[in-house]
């Protein structure tokens, strides 16, 4: 059999690199060896993360350590092509010098990271979670706007987080320290005006 008649399939990062090329504005991700596909967010959802990242910034973790970053690939170990594109991340400053593959960077770097639910909401509620956890990111935040709460998960180990806070309207929370400052959230701050 000659190398021309032997078909080709493509790999699966390669068939989500044609994905985000032909769904512009769309968040293509591969997590636990499939591919999703979030549509582009609205307004609210944009919204939403201005108002974490305005006391993230205030609080000096845009520094010589850390840095704030919105849709900044993680690579992720549950399999050979994963990675995740979280909302929000704080990760290590020296970021850029931990690219693994695919634009994405090596777990180690991210100290927190955050998701806004919208249409794909058990992708942030149900499937990120044992994959962040996996990669051993410290701290998850979900901002669910169906359910009008704030998760804070962390302690990750053995593909789960071991702590999980629930915040509801009314309240305030204290992101962990271990991001690199002590921030102080309002679940209506982050939220917005129910709807």
């Amino acid at each position: 059999m000659s190398a021309a008649a032997v078909e080709q399939h493509p790999t699966l990062l390669e068939v989500a690199d044609r994905m985000s090329d032909q769904l512009i504005g769309h968040r293509v991700e591969i997590i636990g060896g499939q591919i999703t596909v979030t549509p582009p967010a609205d307004a609210s959802h944009g919204r939403s993360l201005t108002k974490v990242m305005i006391p993230l910034l205030a609080a000096g973790l845009q520094s010589d350590e850390t840095a704030v970053l919105q849709a900044v690939g993680i690579w992720l170990p549950d399999g050979p092509s994963d990675y995740a594109i979280p909302d929000l991340a704080v990760v290590d400053a020296d970021v850029e010098d931990h690219r693994v593959e695919f634009n994405c960077y090596d777990p180690a770097v991210f100290r927190m990271v955050l998701e806004v639910t919208s249409s794909n909401y058990n992708l942030d509620l149900k499937l990120k979670p044992g994959a962040y956890a996996t990669a051993g990111v410290p701290v998850y935040v979900i901002l669910d706007r169906k359910a009008q709460k704030v998760r804070v998960l962390t302690d990750p180990s053995g593909g789960e987080y071991r702590v999980h806070a629930v915040h509801h309207r009314g309240q305030s929370f204290t992101l962990p320290e271990s991001i690199g400052a002590a921030v102080t959230l309002s679940v209506d701050g982050v939220l917005g005006a129910k709807g």
